[in-house]
C-alpha cells in the first residue's frame, strides 16, 4: 500500500523528490502517513478533497483484500 500511495503522490506533485511515505502497524490496522512539500499539499488533497478521498478509497479496497484496515494521513 505504501508503494501505491507513493506512486500516486509522485505523479501529481510538482516536487516528487519531497514525497515521503511511512507505514505504521497498530492494533487498529495500518496507518499510512504522506508528507509532501507545502506547495503540493493542495494538489494531493484536490478540490473539495476529491483526490485524497480517491486515494483513501483505493487504500481501503487494497486493505480489504488483505483482510485488514488502513488509514491515510496527509501531513
Amino acid at each position: 500500500m505504501k508503494d501505491l500511495v507513493e506512486y500516486i503522490a509522485k505523479s501529481i506533485t510538482a516536487e516528487p523528490d519531497e514525497v515521503k511515505v511511512t507505514e505504521e502497524d497498530s492494533d487498529e490496522g495500518i496507518l499510512i502517513k504522506l508528507e509532501v512539500a507545502p506547495d503540493d499539499k493542495g494538489r494531493v488533497i484536490g478540490k473539495q478533497g476529491r483526490v485524497a478521498e480517491a486515494m483513501r478509497t483505493l487504500i481501503r479496497v487494497k486493505a480489504a483484500r488483505a483482510e485488514t484496515r488502513a488509514r491515510l494521513e496527509i501531513l
